[in-house]
């Protein structure tokens, strides 16, 4: 049986941010406070129960299959996004332009955190890590409208570094202001 351990990596919430469902491209808005559900972020585009099946998991399932949504929360790393701007030579890069709704820091390696990690915030609400949030061309397009001729560079540059996404397993209140604390369940390497 996996157990989770408190891995004493304690990290805070840089930026919290809401992507709404009227936008005209992935950027997200920063916000002082949001109220989490078993349904994701309110009032954010990804939130819901389930979501329609999507070229992630396209290896087992057809487009458009109704599945249960383990993408509500894309969180990012403020070190990893600087990491990601030098290797393209550019100035910086915002959490917004990425559309995350968490930017997270002191959280080493935030992207190769390994599924089913619990982020457990100082109110309470507890977040499980689903996978890395591969890097696309999203991003990319908004980058380069701020960084012409440099978005092209995204997603390599952001390999391992663009964030995870995550569901919610309790509910609460999120602030701009909240602390982090990362559980980690047992890891074995899987052998056949």
């Amino acid at each position: 049986m996996a157990v989770l351990v408190n891995s004493g990596i304690q990290g805070a919430v840089q930026a919290l941010l809401v992507h709404h469902k009227d936008r005209p491209d992935i950027t997200s808005v920063a916000v002082d406070s949001v109220e989490v559900s078993f349904e994701g972020i309110a009032g954010e585009s990804h939130s819901g129960l389930t979501r329609k099946s999507c070229v992630r998991v396209a290896g087992q399932y057809s487009q458009g299959t109704v599945i249960r949504n383990t993408r509500q929360v894309s969180i990012v790393s403020a070190e990893e996004l600087a990491v990601i701007a030098a290797a393209m030579d550019i100035e910086g890069i915002k959490p917004e332009w990425l559309g995350a709704n968490l930017c997270l820091t002191g959280i080493p390696n935030l992207t190769l955190l390994p599924p089913s990690s619990r982020l457990i915030f100082s109110t309470g609400v507890s977040l499980v890590v689903d996978t890395e949030n591969e890097p696309c061309k999203y991003p990319a397009q908004v980058i380069d409208s701020i960084y012409p001729g440099q978005g092209k560079r995204f997603v390599k540059s952001a390999m391992a570094k663009r964030g995870v996404t995550a569901w919610v397993e309790k509910t609460g209140v999120l602030h701009a202001s909240d602390s982090v604390v990362v559980h980690i369940p047992t890891q074995r390497m899987y052998e056949f």
